[in-house]
């Protein structure tokens, strides 16, 4: 039923998989001599299936944590206003911070969400997402490991979704306009 409003896809399974492999052996080797532990921090819901599938793939030992951060609600764009809705439970300070994120669209969130980070003292904070949309950025987000740069198309699967539907597609595609217009 849910594949009916997919206009095409993007990213099939295996692509998926593969890229997540490669991100989580640059990870595993950027980071095999540190000495301070390394966090990677999910922000929730969107990375939440991006997020595990990579953990699993990185190879040396991490720590996790999650936040929740959103400046979307149920639109199509972001509203400019970023609510943390779940802050991190452990005092990074210190430590190697990863943040993971499903997509970098507009970059308000995200620019918001490192300027907290970086406040809080870690050693490191390095950014990977799975999707770079820059032909939408306001803000500016440097991404140190990314998966895939993708067009000004609304897209789902894989964690992405509309009004909190979608996540669960094992493939990203492109949602039909019809869908969310």
């Amino acid at each position: 039923m849910m594949d009916e409003d997919i206009a095409r896809i993007c990213f099939t399974e295996a692509a998926l998989k593969a890229k997540v492999a490669e991100l989580g052996k640059r990870i595993s080797e950027d980071y095999k001599d540190a000495e301070e532990t390394v966090y990677c921090v999910g922000i929730l819901k969107g990375a939440v299936v991006f997020y595990t599938d990579l953990v699993r793939s990185i190879t040396i030992p991490i720590h996790f944590d999650f936040m929740i951060a959103s400046s979307y609600g149920n639109a199509t764009s972001t509203s400019g206003s970023v609510k943390i809705l779940k802050d991190l439970d452990f005092d990074i300070e210190g430590k190697h911070l990863i943040v993971i994120e499903d997509i970098i669209d507009s970059g308000t969130t995200m620019h918001y969400l490192m300027r907290i980070f970086r406040a809080r003292k870690p050693k490191s904070v390095r950014l990977c997402a799975l999707l770079s949309k820059p032909s939408r950025r306001t803000a500016e987000v440097a991404i140190d490991y990314c998966g895939f740069e993708v067009p000004d198309e609304f897209l789902v699967g894989y964690g992405l979704d509309y009004a909190g539907e979608y996540r669960n597609l094992p493939y990203i595609g492109v949602l039909k306009p019809e869908i969310y217009q």
